[in-house]
C-alpha cells in the first residue's frame, strides 16, 4: 500500500526530503506559505536583477562531492546551473586592523601553502591542523554517505572541542587561529560553544572547493520542485498550515490558511520547531518537557544585507566570496557587536548565467543580532515606520565606508540599493528572532542543542536546519535522516552507493 506525507515548508529541507521520498514512491505534498519555494534557496527580482536571499556558496558539488552524489541520485544535477570558484583563490580575507589580506587556496596542499605566505613558521602546524580537521569529519559517515549501524557513536576529543578551542590546539600564532575562524559568521559561529566538528564540516566542505549557483539559487529550488510533481508529488505555494489535529499523539491532518485539510501517514516539519508548535490545536499532544526544551535552545543570530545593483561596466566580477573583518580579536564575537557593527561581512559578486568581465549586483551579508531591531519586531511589512528606514539607510552607509576602504569611490559604482534585515529573515522565512542558521550548537550541551528528527508525536517527524547540521550541505544530509525513518535505515545511503557502483 502506498504511503504518503504531507511536508509542511517548502524550504531546502522540505524540498530535499520530498524530492527523496517521493522518489522512492511515497505520495508527497509540500505546503510552502510564500508564493515562491525555497526558502533559503529562493531568489528574488529588484531593479532587473536577481538575487538570491541566502545560499551565496555552496559545498560538496565538486566531482565526487556529498550533494553531488545525492542530486545524480535524484536526478537533478543537470537541471542546475553551477560554477566553480578559482582553485588559487577561493576566498579573500581583509583584516582591517592592519590592512593585511590572506588568501586562501583549495586543496589540502594548497590551504597550507597559501596560508604558509603568510605564516611561515605555522606550516607545520597548519598541516596538523588540516589533518586534523579532515580526522573529525571521518568520524561523520553520512557526511561521506556511508551506511552505518551504529547507533551509540563514539567520538574523538577533537570532536567534541569547541571551535576555537580547537584551532588553537593545533595553531600557536593568535593572528592565524583568527584567520582560521574567519567562516564562523556561516555557521553561527560563538566562542566557547560552537562544536569543532560544525567549523571541520564547513572548512572541508571549502578546501575540496566551493561552488556557486549561476543564474539564481531559485533554479535549483525549480528543480526540487519540479522533481516532487514527476514523481506523482504535489508542492502547494501561498498557502501556509494554520493549524495541526491530533489524537492520542498522532496528527490527523493539517489546515491551511485558505481553509484546504490535508491528511497523510507521516508528517514532516520543515520549518522551525518554535513555530510547529504553535499550529497544535492541542498543545498537549507534544509533551510540555518537549516544548519546554525547544524554546530554551538558542537561536544563531541574524544578518544584515545589502542587495546592490551595479552600473554597466564599473566593477570586475570578482569569482571568489570575500570577507571583511575589523579586528582580529573579534572574530568570535558576531553575537556581541552591541554598538560595535559591523565586526566583518562577508561580500560577492554573484555571477549570471552569461556572466562577463564586469558584474552587473554585489551583496554584503553581515551578521546582525536581533537586539538591534526588537523595538520593532511587533511590525509588518512596509508598515515599519521612518525610524527603521532610517536605521537601514544609516547600516547601509556603515557597509559601504567600509567596502570603500578595499575599493575607493565604490558608492560611484551603485546604481540602486535593497536592503533587508533581521526582521525580513523572520516574517519571509518564518524564524524566531531572524536566525540565519536555526539552534546554535553547544558543545557543552550537545545533548540539549541537539534536535531528532523523530518526535513524541508517533506520525510527525522532523527536517531542516535545527536537526544536525544546517546549510547546502547539512540540510539534505538531514533530508536522509528523515526519509530512512519512514523508508528504512541506510535505504537511500544505499541507492545512492548503488547507483554509483552501476555506473
Amino acid at each position: 500500500m502506498e504511503k504518503s506525507a504531507v511536508i509542511i515548508g517548502g524550504g531546502l529541507g522540505g524540498l530535499f526530503t520530498g524530492a527523496i521520498l517521493s522518489k522512492e514512491g511515497v505520495k508527497v505534498t509540500v505546503i510552502e506559505k510564500n508564493p515562491t519555494v525555497g526558502g533559503g534557496l529562493q531568489s528574488f527580482r529588484r531593479f532587473g536583477e536577481t538575487f538570491d536571499t541566502g545560499m551565496h556558496v555552496i559545498g560538496g558539488m565538486q566531482e565526487g562531492g556529498n550533494i553531488r552524489r545525492i542530486c545524480e541520485y535524484l536526478g537533478i544535477f543537470d537541471k542546475v546551473h553551477v560554477m566553480d570558484v578559482d582553485p588559487d583563490v577561493i576566498d579573500t580575507l581583509y583584516f582591517a586592523e592592519d590592512r593585511k589580506t590572506y588568501k586562501i587556496a583549495q586543496g589540502k596542499e594548497g590551504f597550507v601553502n597559501a596560508l604558509s605566505e603568510s605564516f611561515p613558521d605555522q606550516k607545520d602546524n597548519l598541516r596538523a591542523y588540516v589533518d586534523a580537521v579532515y580526522s573529525i569529519v571521518n568520524e561523520l559517515d553520512m557526511f561521506y554517505l556511508r551506511p552505518s549501524q551504529d547507533f551509540i557513536f563514539v567520538h574523538s576529543e577533537d570532536f567534541m572541542m569547541s571551535a576555537d578551542g580547537f584551532i588553537a590546539k593545533y595553531i600557536s600564532d593568535r593572528k592565524l587561529c583568527s584567520v582560521l575562524a574567519y567562516m564562523n559568521p556561516l555557521y553561527g559561529g560563538r566562542a566557547n560553544m560552537t562544536p569543532a566538528y560544525i567549523h571541520a564540516l564547513i572548512s572541508v566542505l571549502y578546501i575540496n572547493g566551493p561552488s556557486r549557483f549561476a543564474g539564481g539559487s531559485q533554479l535549483f529550488a525549480d528543480a526540487l520542485r519540479d522533481k516532487i510533481a514527476e514523481n506523482g508529488g504535489e508542492v502547494v505555494a501561498g498557502d501556509a498550515v494554520v493549524s495541526i489535529s491530533s489524537e492520542e499523539k498522532v496528527i490527523t491532518g493539517v489546515t491551511t490558511k485558505k481553509g484546504r485539510t490535508f491528511t497523510a501517514d507521516y508528517y514532516i516539519s520543515a520549518i522551525h520547531p518554535c513555530s510547529l508548535v504553535k499550529l497544535f490545536d492541542d498543545p498537549s499532544a507534544l509533551p510540555k518537557a518537549y516544548r519546554n526544551r525547544l524554546e530554551m535552545i538558542p537561536n544563531s543570530y541574524s544578518a544584515f544585507t545589502l542587495n546592490l545593483k551595479l552600473k554597466p561596466g564599473t566593477f570586475r566580477y570578482i569569482n571568489h566570496s570575500a570577507y571583511y573583518m575589523s579586528r582580529y580579536d573579534e572574530i568570535w564575537n558576531f553575537d556581541e557587536n552591541e554598538g560595535r557593527w559591523p565586526l566583518g561581512f562577508l561580500y560577492m559578486t554573484p555571477p549570471d548565467l552569461d556572466q562577463g568581465e564586469f558584474s552587473t549586483k554585489m551583496v554584503i551579508t553581515a551578521p546582525m543580532t536581533w537586539d538591534y531591531v526588537k523595538q520593532w519586531e511587533d511590525t509588518t511589512v512596509g508598515r515599519r515606520g521612518e525610524e527603521y528606514e532610517k536605521w537601514k539607510a544609516e547600516c547601509a552607509d556603515k557597509l559601504l565606508d567600509c567596502i570603500e576602504e578595499l575599493y575607493p569611490d565604490f558608492r560611484s559604482c551603485i546604481e540602486a540599493v535593497n536592503t533587508a534585515s533581521p526582521l525580513t529573515i523572520r516574517d519571509w522565512y518564518g524564524v524566531k528572532e531572524g536566525s540565519m542558521c536555526g539552534y546554535s550548537k553547544d558543545c557543552n550541551n550537545i545533548t540539549l542543542s541537539q534536535v531528532p528528527v523523530v518526535t513524541k508525536v508517533r506520525n510527525l517527524l522532523l527536517t531542516g536546519q535545527n536537526c544536525n547540521v544546517h546549510g547546502f550541505c547539512g540540510v539534505p544530509l538531514t533530508a536522509i535522516n528523515t526519509s530512512e525513518v519512514i523508508l528504512g535505515r541506510n535505504y537511500v545511503l544505499d541507492k545512492i552507493n548503488q547507483l554509483e557502483a552501476d555506473e
